[in-house]
């Protein structure tokens, strides 16, 4: 089984998404399917809002930059092979934000060892442990004040 999730910035989760599959399986398989897992409804494109997406150089394939282009995001990504036009590096990738928050999730015990059987048991399962993340956030941005 394999997670992928979609973070802002901070590292807090968008969306994330599960497949069932072998461990030679890529992970750009899973690309399409994690933006479409976004919770939350994006601002329009057509009203000046960027919407920005780094991801890692295992997605710098045709399905990726289909996926990307299908959703309107500016994309930047370590690029592995030099077919492409080149683009302006404005901002750094920093993939080392999604490495980190998974861990987050598989602080919760369930998340961690898995006693789920079915798979969307499982997906509703992390998608609580998000739910969690956000709520902590909201609750220590609250004692700041």
């Amino acid at each position: 089984m394999k997670k992928s999730a979609i973070v802002e910035a901070d590292g807090e989760p968008f969306g994330i998404t599960i497949t069932i599959a072998v461990a030679d399986v890529l992970d750009a398989h899973l690309f399409e399917s994690t933006i479409e897992a976004i919770v939350l409804e994006r601002p329009p494109v057509e009203d000046g809002y960027e919407q920005h997406l780094t991801v890692d150089k295992g997605d710098d394939n045709d399905s990726g930059y289909r996926a990307y282009l299908d959703h309107a995001y500016e994309l930047h990504i370590e690029l592995i092979r030099d077919t492409h036009s080149p683009r302006p590096k404005r901002y750094p990738p920093r993939r080392w934000v999604v490495e980190r928050t998974l861990p987050w999730l598989s602080m919760c015990r369930g998340v961690m060892v898995r006693w789920e059987k079915k798979s969307a048991n499982y997906l509703w399962l992390l998608k609580l442990a998000c739910g969690l993340l956000w709520f902590r956030r909201y609750q220590r941005l609250n004692e700041l004040t």
